[in-house]
């Protein structure tokens, strides 16, 4: 909404006495559920979820109160009639717009920073519209999913104030939610028409449960389910269980074997090329490997469980990196197992040349504690800023070409090439690539995995036309 179509006017009318507690049943009828569930008190909202969100939330009541009519009244029609000589004519049209319009969920792609997006309806369907919008381009990202209000004023097509962000899995939880109350709107516009006896028309049955109608009063389920998923994260924060790929769970162990002397140096080196698990990569650095075949990799159990991995060209699995300095010798491993199965393998090859190890480890809360706000740690690295984003694009190139043929659990346990073959195996896939780019471009702009390329492996799967 521009500056030019402020309704400061009509948000004041809201809190006259014959409108105010209209207002206030709105809210609630937007926060009660979720807060009742997760018993908190409505004046303690904004202290948990912060201003922004709860001022969001208050806008999405507000538009809600615009656009219902209550005994036959309507606030927007009130406040026009009685003061809308005040207002100019591009206030006028946005107010008499916001009047009509319902919140719907909507995809967002094509995302020109700073001016506009297109948005497609997951509810109602049909082609993308493009929105000129400033402000929400800047924290926006490529299939993002909002709950919103798309109006067109004059011509052009805007958003209105109140937007809620829904991540994938809570979009399809609404989308679960507006199918079901449609359902239920037809049971029971049959069985008021049968208990009437009236012969109720195709045309006036779709006109009286179509999913206008439905939305038209469905903007308060939004609210509360995003409310809801809020709350819950922000009151009881679950970190996703990890796993490497032997099913072991994650944890980054360094193992530290003091040297004590430089001139054991040439004698650690032959021991270490000596060993067949270890692939040379430079004078100093090795990975640990499980050749490929050697051992299954594993497969989550859940959709609640992540694995974590790495692996070479050849298949072959990462078990862990060994480095050589000049006065230690570091193995890092993700598994208490992997460390100790490490350890075992460097003293039987390394005795007498180092002593025994001191542990360092790390838990993936702790990791990412420890990385928020430091980017790609730039301050270790002495990599320009192109040279970091060549070798990260490479390296996730050559991750997901792996991918590409390798199960994944959301699609079945198939892979990717094999998914694209059939119909509805086509959807899951185009589902799955939305997520992995929005999840790459959702971070921070100093993250080089921001500005990825996902268009490659649509193509390679000819799915192009489903982006």
């Amino acid at each position: 909404m521009t500056s030019a179509q402020s309704i400061e006017g009509l948000i004041k009318w809201a809190r006259r006495d014959e409108w105010r507690d209209e207002l206030a049943l709105q809210f609630d009828r937007h926060v009660c559920a979720a807060c009742e569930s997760a018993k908190i008190p409505i004046d303690e909202l904004a202290g948990i979820i912060g201003e922004h969100w709860a001022s969001a939330l208050w806008g999405c009541a507000f538009e809600d109160l615009v656009s219902t009519t209550r005994e036959g009244l309507n606030i927007a029609e009130d406040y026009l009639k009685r003061r809308g000589w005040k207002e100019s004519a591009g206030t006028r049209a946005y107010i008499q717009a916001l009047r009509h319009a319902v919140m719907s969920l909507y995809e967002v792609s094509d995302i020109v920073v700073g001016e506009s997006f297109l948005a497609r309806d997951l509810v109602r369907g049909g082609e993308p519209v493009r929105v000129f919008e400033r402000s929400a381009t800047r924290s926006l990202s490529q299939w993002d999913r909002i709950a919103a209000r798309v109006v067109t004023v004059q011509g052009r097509t805007q958003i209105s104030g109140g937007l809620l962000p829904f991540s994938p899995d809570l979009a399809d939880r609404a989308l679960a939610s507006i199918e079901r109350v449609r359902k239920r709107a037809s049971k029971e516009a049959v069985r008021l028409a049968k208990s009437l006896g009236h012969d109720v028309s195709r045309a006036e049955f779709a006109a009286a449960t179509g999913l206008n109608e439905v939305l038209a009063g469905s903007a308060f389920l939004f609210s509360n389910l995003w409310l809801d998923d809020v709350l819950s994260r922000a009151m009881d924060p679950v970190v996703p269980a990890m796993q490497n790929t032997d099913g072991e769970p994650l944890e980054f162990l360094t193992l530290h074997f003091a040297i004590d002397s430089q001139a054991k140096l040439p004698a650690i080196r032959a021991a270490l090329d000596g060993l067949s698990a270890l692939h040379k990569e430079s004078e100093t650095f090795w990975n640990w490997l499980e050749r490929r075949g050697s051992a299954p990799r594993a497969t989550p159990k859940a959709a609640a469980v992540h694995t974590f991995g790495t692996t070479m060209d050849d298949g072959s699995v990462v078990l862990g990196n060994i480095e050589l300095g000049e006065k230690a010798l570091t193995l890092s491993a993700n598994s208490e197992a992997r460390a100790a199965r490490g350890r075992a393998l460097l003293e039987s090859a390394l005795a007498g040349l180092v002593r025994a190890p001191l542990v360092e480890r790390q838990t993936v809360e702790q990791m990412m504690d420890s990385s928020r706000g430091k980017g790609m740690g730039q301050d270790s690295l002495d990599l320009s800023w192109d040279e970091q984003r060549r070798l990260v694009h490479r390296a996730l190139t050559d991750h997901y070409r792996r991918t590409l043929d390798d199960p994944i659990p959301a699609l079945g346990n198939v892979s990717p090439r094999k998914a694209a073959r059939t119909a509805r195996g086509r959807e899951r896939v185009i589902a799955w690539l939305k997520k992995l780019e929005n999840h790459s471009a959702r971070r921070g702009s100093d993250d080089p995995m921001s500005s990825y390329d996902f268009a490659w492996m649509w193509a390679e799967l000819g799915l192009s036309n489903g982006r």
